[in-house]
């Protein structure tokens, strides 16, 4: 569970920080996973083409 304490009663600080420890923890993109069912197939071609999409940035920078 994300904590954040509120200090000097200032709740839309204590606010902002619990939403950027929420995005960070990977909350968020869980859920849109997570939104509606994906087949196995579908999940392994979607794995392949972002392997092949950060191996071409990677030889961008490497290269």
């Amino acid at each position: 569970m994300t904590k954040v304490v509120v200090s000097d009663g200032n709740v839309d600080n204590a606010i902002k920080k619990w939403k950027v420890k929420v995005a960070r923890s990977g909350v968020p993109s869980e859920l849109k996973k997570k939104k509606h069912y994906e087949k196995p197939g579908v999940k392994r071609r979607e794995a392949k083409k972002e392997m092949i999409r950060n191996a071409r940035k990677n030889r961008r920078r490497n290269g």
